[in-house]
Protein backbone atom coordinates (compact mmCIF):
# COMPACT_ATOMS: atom_id res chain seq x y z
CA UNK A 1 0.00 0.00 0.00
CA UNK A 2 1.32 3.89 -0.92
CA UNK A 3 -0.31 4.97 2.39
CA UNK A 4 2.72 2.32 4.48
CA UNK A 5 5.37 3.46 2.06
CA UNK A 6 4.81 6.99 3.17
CA UNK A 7 4.61 6.32 6.81
CA UNK A 8 7.64 3.68 6.81
CA UNK A 9 9.94 6.56 7.64
CA UNK A 10 7.39 7.41 10.84
CA UNK A 11 9.28 6.12 13.62
CA UNK A 12 12.61 7.99 12.51
CA UNK A 13 10.52 11.36 12.62
CA UNK A 14 9.02 10.33 16.10
CA UNK A 15 11.77 12.07 18.56
CA UNK A 16 11.29 15.02 16.34
CA UNK A 17 7.75 15.52 16.75
CA UNK A 18 7.16 14.50 20.28
CA UNK A 19 9.65 17.26 20.43
CA UNK A 20 7.18 19.61 18.72
CA UNK A 21 4.60 18.76 20.33
CA UNK A 22 6.32 19.29 23.72
CA UNK A 23 7.43 22.42 22.76
CA UNK A 24 3.89 23.88 21.51
CA UNK A 25 2.17 22.62 24.39
CA UNK A 26 4.91 24.28 26.92
CA UNK A 27 4.38 27.79 24.55
CA UNK A 28 0.83 28.33 24.06
CA UNK A 29 -0.64 31.80 22.32
CA UNK A 30 -4.73 33.10 22.53
CA UNK A 31 -6.60 33.68 19.56
CA UNK A 32 -5.13 35.78 16.91
CA UNK A 33 -2.05 35.97 18.73
CA UNK A 34 -0.89 32.94 17.56
CA UNK A 35 2.52 34.85 16.49
CA UNK A 36 4.94 32.45 18.02
CA UNK A 37 3.32 29.14 16.66
CA UNK A 38 3.33 30.55 13.44
CA UNK A 39 6.95 31.25 13.18
CA UNK A 40 7.90 27.81 14.28
CA UNK A 41 5.31 26.44 11.71
CA UNK A 42 7.05 28.39 8.88
CA UNK A 43 10.45 27.35 10.29
CA UNK A 44 9.66 23.79 10.33
CA UNK A 45 8.05 23.87 6.84
CA UNK A 46 11.58 25.45 5.82
CA UNK A 47 13.63 23.11 7.47
CA UNK A 48 11.78 20.48 5.35
CA UNK A 49 12.41 22.42 2.20
CA UNK A 50 15.88 24.34 2.27
CA UNK A 51 16.40 25.14 -1.18
CA UNK A 52 13.04 26.54 -0.61
CA UNK A 53 11.66 24.60 -3.90
CA UNK A 54 8.66 22.37 -2.89
CA UNK A 55 6.61 24.65 -0.65
CA UNK A 56 4.57 27.99 -1.52
CA UNK A 57 4.31 29.45 1.87
CA UNK A 58 1.85 31.58 2.74
CA UNK A 59 1.62 33.90 6.09
CA UNK A 60 -0.42 36.63 7.26
CA UNK A 61 -4.16 35.45 6.55
CA UNK A 62 -6.26 36.43 8.97
CA UNK A 63 -3.61 37.81 11.19
CA UNK A 64 -1.59 34.52 12.15
CA UNK A 65 -2.59 32.18 9.60
CA UNK A 66 0.15 30.08 7.65
CA UNK A 67 -0.66 28.15 4.42
CA UNK A 68 2.08 25.62 2.43
CA UNK A 69 0.97 24.44 -0.87
CA UNK A 70 3.09 21.33 -2.05
CA UNK A 71 2.41 20.58 -5.70
CA UNK A 72 3.56 17.11 -6.85
CA UNK A 73 2.29 16.55 -10.25
CA UNK A 74 -1.41 15.36 -11.82
CA UNK A 75 -3.67 14.45 -9.27
CA UNK A 76 -6.76 15.66 -6.50
CA UNK A 77 -6.10 18.88 -4.50
CA UNK A 78 -6.45 17.83 -0.85
CA UNK A 79 -6.47 20.81 1.66
CA UNK A 80 -5.52 19.59 5.47
CA UNK A 81 -5.78 21.68 8.48
CA UNK A 82 -4.38 22.42 11.74
CA UNK A 83 -6.25 25.24 14.16
CA UNK A 84 -3.52 26.60 16.77
CA UNK A 85 -4.50 29.12 19.30
CA UNK A 86 -5.30 28.08 23.24
CA UNK A 87 -6.84 28.97 25.69
CA UNK A 88 -7.12 31.56 28.87
CA UNK A 89 -6.44 28.37 31.30
CA UNK A 90 -4.43 27.73 34.22
CA UNK A 91 -2.85 24.34 33.02
CA UNK A 92 -3.04 21.82 36.01
CA UNK A 93 -1.95 18.72 34.67
CA UNK A 94 1.38 17.88 36.77
CA UNK A 95 3.36 17.48 33.20
CA UNK A 96 6.95 18.57 33.14
CA UNK A 97 6.27 20.25 29.96
CA UNK A 98 3.08 22.10 31.34
CA UNK A 99 2.47 25.70 30.43
CA UNK A 100 3.45 28.45 32.83
CA UNK A 101 2.58 30.81 30.66
CA UNK A 102 0.65 34.19 31.46
CA UNK A 103 -0.26 37.29 29.23
CA UNK A 104 -2.31 40.18 28.01
CA UNK A 105 -5.15 39.66 26.40
CA UNK A 106 -7.10 41.56 23.96
CA UNK A 107 -9.35 43.18 27.36
CA UNK A 108 -5.80 44.32 28.93
CA UNK A 109 -5.98 41.95 31.80
CA UNK A 110 -2.89 39.55 32.59
CA UNK A 111 -4.40 35.56 32.03
CA UNK A 112 -2.96 32.10 32.28
CA UNK A 113 -2.90 30.15 28.79
CA UNK A 114 -2.95 26.50 27.97
CA UNK A 115 -3.22 24.14 25.19
CA UNK A 116 -6.49 23.09 26.68
CA UNK A 117 -7.86 21.92 24.16
CA UNK A 118 -5.58 20.08 21.98
CA UNK A 119 -4.39 22.25 19.47
CA UNK A 120 -1.07 21.58 20.10
CA UNK A 121 -1.42 17.88 18.95
CA UNK A 122 -3.02 18.89 15.46
CA UNK A 123 -0.19 21.61 14.95
CA UNK A 124 2.11 19.26 15.63
CA UNK A 125 0.73 16.20 13.99
CA UNK A 126 -0.26 18.30 10.58
CA UNK A 127 3.70 19.49 10.14
CA UNK A 128 4.54 15.53 10.34
CA UNK A 129 1.94 14.31 7.89
CA UNK A 130 3.20 17.06 5.55
CA UNK A 131 6.98 16.21 6.40
CA UNK A 132 6.35 12.25 5.59
CA UNK A 133 4.05 13.43 2.59
CA UNK A 134 7.26 15.61 1.20
CA UNK A 135 9.34 13.08 1.96
CA UNK A 136 7.20 10.18 -0.03
CA UNK A 137 6.18 12.08 -3.25
CA UNK A 138 6.99 9.21 -5.53
CA UNK A 139 4.18 7.28 -3.63
CA UNK A 140 1.57 9.56 -4.34
CA UNK A 141 0.22 12.45 -7.28
CA UNK A 142 -1.44 15.78 -6.68
CA UNK A 143 -1.39 19.01 -4.89
CA UNK A 144 -1.34 19.21 -0.70
CA UNK A 145 -2.85 22.39 0.81
CA UNK A 146 -1.83 22.80 4.27
CA UNK A 147 -3.41 25.64 6.54
CA UNK A 148 -2.68 26.10 10.20
CA UNK A 149 -5.42 28.58 11.29
CA UNK A 150 -5.83 30.67 14.12
CA UNK A 151 -8.54 31.69 16.70
CA UNK A 152 -11.12 28.79 16.23
CA UNK A 153 -11.61 29.05 19.90
CA UNK A 154 -12.84 32.63 19.42
CA UNK A 155 -14.96 31.54 16.17
CA UNK A 156 -13.49 33.38 13.87
CA UNK A 157 -9.98 32.27 12.14
CA UNK A 158 -11.69 30.60 9.61
CA UNK A 159 -13.69 33.55 8.94
CA UNK A 160 -10.63 35.77 8.51
CA UNK A 161 -8.35 33.71 6.85
CA UNK A 162 -11.29 33.17 4.05
CA UNK A 163 -12.05 37.63 4.29
CA UNK A 164 -8.49 37.92 3.61
CA UNK A 165 -8.42 36.19 0.22
CA UNK A 166 -7.55 32.30 1.60
CA UNK A 167 -9.68 31.11 -1.88
CA UNK A 168 -7.36 33.26 -4.42
CA UNK A 169 -3.91 32.35 -2.16
CA UNK A 170 -4.08 28.48 -3.11
CA UNK A 171 -5.69 26.53 -5.55
CA UNK A 172 -9.39 25.19 -4.81
CA UNK A 173 -9.43 22.41 -3.08
CA UNK A 174 -11.22 18.92 -4.03
CA UNK A 175 -11.77 17.82 -0.51
CA UNK A 176 -10.82 19.18 2.76
CA UNK A 177 -10.02 17.20 5.65
CA UNK A 178 -9.38 18.02 9.39
CA UNK A 179 -9.68 16.12 13.12
CA UNK A 180 -9.50 17.02 16.75
CA UNK A 181 -8.10 15.39 19.55
CA UNK A 182 -11.11 14.17 22.09
CA UNK A 183 -11.72 12.19 25.12
CA UNK A 184 -11.27 8.17 23.76
CA UNK A 185 -8.93 5.78 24.14
CA UNK A 186 -5.50 6.61 22.54
CA UNK A 187 -4.86 4.64 19.15
CA UNK A 188 -8.94 5.05 17.95
CA UNK A 189 -10.63 7.39 15.64
CA UNK A 190 -14.40 8.59 15.75
CA UNK A 191 -15.77 9.32 12.60
CA UNK A 192 -19.26 9.89 10.85
CA UNK A 193 -21.42 11.04 8.22
CA UNK A 194 -23.71 14.10 8.20
CA UNK A 195 -24.13 16.54 10.75
CA UNK A 196 -21.53 15.87 13.72
CA UNK A 197 -21.38 19.74 15.57
CA UNK A 198 -23.83 21.87 16.16
CA UNK A 199 -24.06 25.35 14.41
CA UNK A 200 -23.20 28.43 17.17
CA UNK A 201 -25.06 32.05 17.51
CA UNK A 202 -23.42 34.24 20.48
CA UNK A 203 -25.85 36.41 21.72
CA UNK A 204 -25.74 39.54 24.42
CA UNK A 205 -28.34 41.99 25.71
CA UNK A 206 -27.67 44.76 27.55
CA UNK A 207 -30.41 45.65 29.83
CA UNK A 208 -30.80 49.67 30.72
CA UNK A 209 -32.28 50.18 34.46
CA UNK A 210 -31.93 53.36 36.58
CA UNK A 211 -29.10 54.10 39.43
CA UNK A 212 -29.76 53.96 42.94
CA UNK A 213 -29.16 53.47 46.44
CA UNK A 214 -28.83 49.54 47.29
CA UNK A 215 -30.68 51.10 51.08
CA UNK A 216 -33.94 52.40 48.03
CA UNK A 217 -34.08 50.16 45.65
CA UNK A 218 -37.99 51.74 44.98
CA UNK A 219 -36.15 54.31 43.82
CA UNK A 220 -34.64 52.72 41.04
CA UNK A 221 -35.16 50.13 38.44
CA UNK A 222 -32.62 47.20 39.43
CA UNK A 223 -30.94 46.40 36.35
CA UNK A 224 -29.08 43.06 38.21
CA UNK A 225 -32.45 41.55 39.55
CA UNK A 226 -33.75 42.28 35.84
CA UNK A 227 -31.27 39.79 34.61
CA UNK A 228 -31.62 37.23 37.07
CA UNK A 229 -35.55 37.17 36.04
CA UNK A 230 -34.18 37.11 32.28
CA UNK A 231 -32.11 34.27 32.82
CA UNK A 232 -35.13 31.99 34.54
CA UNK A 233 -37.43 32.64 31.72
CA UNK A 234 -34.45 31.98 28.92
CA UNK A 235 -34.61 28.26 30.51
CA UNK A 236 -37.57 27.52 29.17
CA UNK A 237 -37.27 29.13 25.47
CA UNK A 238 -35.90 25.15 24.51
CA UNK A 239 -38.29 23.63 27.09
CA UNK A 240 -41.21 25.23 25.57
CA UNK A 241 -40.56 27.46 22.84
CA UNK A 242 -38.68 24.72 20.58
CA UNK A 243 -40.21 20.85 19.23
CA UNK A 244 -38.83 18.03 21.23
CA UNK A 245 -37.96 16.75 18.23
CA UNK A 246 -35.32 19.38 17.47
CA UNK A 247 -31.97 19.33 19.16
CA UNK A 248 -30.95 22.61 20.70
CA UNK A 249 -29.06 24.33 23.46
CA UNK A 250 -29.60 27.55 25.32
CA UNK A 251 -26.87 28.31 27.70
CA UNK A 252 -26.32 32.07 29.58
CA UNK A 253 -22.36 31.86 30.13
CA UNK A 254 -21.73 35.08 31.76
CA UNK A 255 -23.45 38.19 33.53
CA UNK A 256 -21.78 41.27 34.95
CA UNK A 257 -23.23 44.22 36.37
CA UNK A 258 -22.27 46.82 39.10
CA UNK A 259 -19.44 48.05 40.75
CA UNK A 260 -20.15 47.93 44.62
CA UNK A 261 -22.32 46.75 47.00
CA UNK A 262 -24.67 49.41 47.96
CA UNK A 263 -24.94 51.07 44.37
CA UNK A 264 -27.92 49.88 42.01
CA UNK A 265 -26.18 49.81 38.72
CA UNK A 266 -27.34 51.67 35.67
CA UNK A 267 -26.75 48.17 33.37
CA UNK A 268 -26.39 44.61 33.17
CA UNK A 269 -24.79 42.34 30.54
CA UNK A 270 -25.47 39.05 29.86
CA UNK A 271 -24.11 37.09 26.98
CA UNK A 272 -24.66 33.37 25.88
CA UNK A 273 -25.08 31.23 23.24
CA UNK A 274 -27.50 29.08 21.04
CA UNK A 275 -26.73 25.15 19.43
CA UNK A 276 -28.26 23.79 16.92
CA UNK A 277 -28.56 21.56 13.84
CA UNK A 278 -31.39 23.23 12.55
CA UNK A 279 -30.66 26.79 11.17
CA UNK A 280 -34.22 27.57 11.08
CA UNK A 281 -34.66 26.74 15.07
CA UNK A 282 -31.89 29.20 15.67
CA UNK A 283 -33.49 31.73 14.38
CA UNK A 284 -36.44 31.09 16.08
CA UNK A 285 -34.30 31.12 19.57
CA UNK A 286 -33.07 34.28 18.72
CA UNK A 287 -36.15 35.54 18.45
CA UNK A 288 -37.74 34.76 21.37
CA UNK A 289 -35.14 35.98 23.18
CA UNK A 290 -35.32 39.38 21.62
CA UNK A 291 -39.07 38.76 22.40
CA UNK A 292 -38.31 37.91 26.10
CA UNK A 293 -35.47 41.05 26.74
CA UNK A 294 -37.97 43.36 25.44
CA UNK A 295 -40.31 41.86 27.75
CA UNK A 296 -39.18 41.51 30.49
CA UNK A 297 -37.44 45.25 30.22
CA UNK A 298 -41.37 46.56 29.43
CA UNK A 299 -42.52 44.63 32.81
CA UNK A 300 -39.85 46.32 35.24
CA UNK A 301 -41.17 49.99 33.39
CA UNK A 302 -37.01 50.22 31.95
CA UNK A 303 -35.73 51.17 28.31
CA UNK A 304 -35.95 48.96 25.55
CA UNK A 305 -32.67 46.23 26.14
CA UNK A 306 -29.67 46.40 23.27
CA UNK A 307 -30.02 42.45 21.92
CA UNK A 308 -27.00 41.63 19.43
CA UNK A 309 -25.89 38.49 17.74
CA UNK A 310 -22.55 37.21 16.96
CA UNK A 311 -19.98 34.81 16.49
CA UNK A 312 -22.12 32.24 14.16
CA UNK A 313 -20.81 29.36 13.37
CA UNK A 314 -22.40 26.89 10.69
CA UNK A 315 -23.32 23.35 11.53
CA UNK A 316 -20.24 20.71 10.52
CA UNK A 317 -21.89 18.25 7.98
CA UNK A 318 -19.75 15.82 6.91
CA UNK A 319 -19.97 15.06 3.23
CA UNK A 320 -21.28 11.21 2.82
CA UNK A 321 -19.25 10.15 0.17
CA UNK A 322 -15.96 12.13 1.83
CA UNK A 323 -16.23 10.15 4.76
CA UNK A 324 -17.44 7.02 3.76
CA UNK A 325 -13.65 7.45 1.82
CA UNK A 326 -12.22 8.42 5.12
CA UNK A 327 -13.45 5.82 7.11
CA UNK A 328 -12.69 3.06 4.84
CA UNK A 329 -8.89 4.91 5.06
CA UNK A 330 -8.79 4.72 8.48
CA UNK A 331 -9.88 1.33 8.91
CA UNK A 332 -7.42 -0.11 6.62
CA UNK A 333 -4.49 1.73 8.45
CA UNK A 334 -5.98 1.40 11.89
CA UNK A 335 -7.51 -1.68 12.57
CA UNK A 336 -11.64 -1.34 11.74
CA UNK A 337 -11.90 -2.16 15.96
CA UNK A 338 -10.37 1.21 15.83
CA UNK A 339 -12.50 3.63 14.30
CA UNK A 340 -15.50 4.23 16.28
CA UNK A 341 -18.47 6.90 15.39
CA UNK A 342 -18.39 10.08 16.08
CA UNK A 343 -21.59 10.77 18.37
CA UNK A 344 -22.77 14.04 17.35
CA UNK A 345 -22.52 16.69 20.08
CA UNK A 346 -23.69 20.14 20.96
CA UNK A 347 -19.80 21.47 20.42
CA UNK A 348 -19.24 24.02 17.38
CA UNK A 349 -16.42 24.37 15.13
CA UNK A 350 -15.09 26.78 12.21
CA UNK A 351 -13.04 24.31 9.99
CA UNK A 352 -16.42 24.00 7.76
CA UNK A 353 -15.99 27.51 6.84
CA UNK A 354 -12.80 26.87 5.09
CA UNK A 355 -14.45 24.17 2.13
CA UNK A 356 -17.04 26.06 2.43
CA UNK A 357 -15.85 28.98 1.05
CA UNK A 358 -15.57 26.76 -2.43
CA UNK A 359 -18.43 24.52 -1.76
CA UNK A 360 -16.80 21.29 -1.26
CA UNK A 361 -17.13 18.70 0.30
CA UNK A 362 -15.38 17.59 3.80
CA UNK A 363 -14.48 15.32 6.41
CA UNK A 364 -13.89 16.10 10.13
CA UNK A 365 -12.97 12.99 12.26
CA UNK A 366 -11.90 12.74 16.18
CA UNK A 367 -8.98 11.03 17.55
CA UNK A 368 -8.55 9.53 21.30
CA UNK A 369 -6.70 11.21 23.80
CA UNK A 370 -6.11 8.59 27.04
CA UNK A 371 -5.07 5.25 27.60
CA UNK A 372 -6.81 2.90 26.37
CA UNK A 373 -6.81 0.40 28.86
CA UNK A 374 -8.41 2.94 31.15
CA UNK A 375 -10.52 4.03 29.35
CA UNK A 376 -11.87 0.73 28.71
CA UNK A 377 -11.86 -0.18 32.50
CA UNK A 378 -13.86 3.32 32.52
CA UNK A 379 -16.35 2.25 29.52
CA UNK A 380 -17.10 -0.97 31.28
CA UNK A 381 -17.99 1.00 34.67
CA UNK A 382 -20.61 3.25 32.64
CA UNK A 383 -17.88 6.39 33.85
CA UNK A 384 -15.50 7.28 31.09
CA UNK A 385 -16.86 10.97 30.18
CA UNK A 386 -16.65 11.17 34.31
CA UNK A 387 -13.08 9.94 34.62
CA UNK A 388 -11.27 11.71 32.30
CA UNK A 389 -11.04 15.23 31.75
CA UNK A 390 -12.79 17.41 28.91
CA UNK A 391 -11.28 19.66 26.26
CA UNK A 392 -11.42 22.82 27.99
CA UNK A 393 -10.45 21.49 31.00
CA UNK A 394 -7.12 22.65 33.38
CA UNK A 395 -6.64 18.75 33.55
CA UNK A 396 -6.71 17.81 30.05
CA UNK A 397 -3.24 15.98 29.33
CA UNK A 398 -3.61 13.83 26.19
CA UNK A 399 -1.27 10.34 26.20
CA UNK A 400 1.94 11.44 24.51
CA UNK A 401 1.50 7.82 22.53
CA UNK A 402 -0.17 6.72 20.64
CA UNK A 403 -1.95 10.17 20.58
CA UNK A 404 0.38 11.67 18.01
CA UNK A 405 0.97 8.98 15.96
CA UNK A 406 -2.55 7.49 15.46
CA UNK A 407 -3.43 11.70 14.50
CA UNK A 408 -0.54 11.15 11.98
CA UNK A 409 -1.48 7.95 10.56
CA UNK A 410 -5.21 9.00 10.27
CA UNK A 411 -3.87 12.28 8.63
CA UNK A 412 -1.42 10.63 6.07
CA UNK A 413 -4.22 7.77 5.80
CA UNK A 414 -7.10 9.83 5.06
CA UNK A 415 -4.60 12.37 2.32
CA UNK A 416 -3.44 9.08 0.61
CA UNK A 417 -6.89 7.75 -0.17
CA UNK A 418 -7.71 11.17 -2.62
CA UNK A 419 -3.80 11.21 -3.91
CA UNK A 420 -2.07 8.05 -3.79
CA UNK A 421 -0.87 5.92 -6.14
CA UNK A 422 -1.72 2.21 -6.80
CA UNK A 423 0.89 0.16 -5.89
CA UNK A 424 2.46 -2.33 -8.45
Amino acid sequence: MSTSAVLAALPTVRPWLEDLYRHLHAHPELSMAEHGTAARVVEELREMDPDGTAFEIGTGLGGTGVTAVLRNGEGPTVLVRADMDGLPVAEDTGLEYASTVTTMNAAGEQVPVMHACGHDTHVATLLASVRLLLAGREHWSGTLVAVFQPAEEQFNGAEAMVAQGLVDAVPRPDVALGQHVLPGPAGSVQVAAGPIMASCDDFRVTLYGKGGHGSAPHTAIDPVVMAASLVMRLQTVISRQVSPQATAVLTVGRIAAGTKTNIIPEHAVLEGTVRTYDDAVARHCLEVIERTARAEALAWGAPDPLVETFDHLPVTDNSPDATAVVRAALGAELGAGQVRDFTPEMGSEDFSELPNAWGVPYCYWGFGAFDADAWAAAEARGSERHDFPDNHSSHFAPELQPTLDTGVRAMVAATMAWVGRPQP
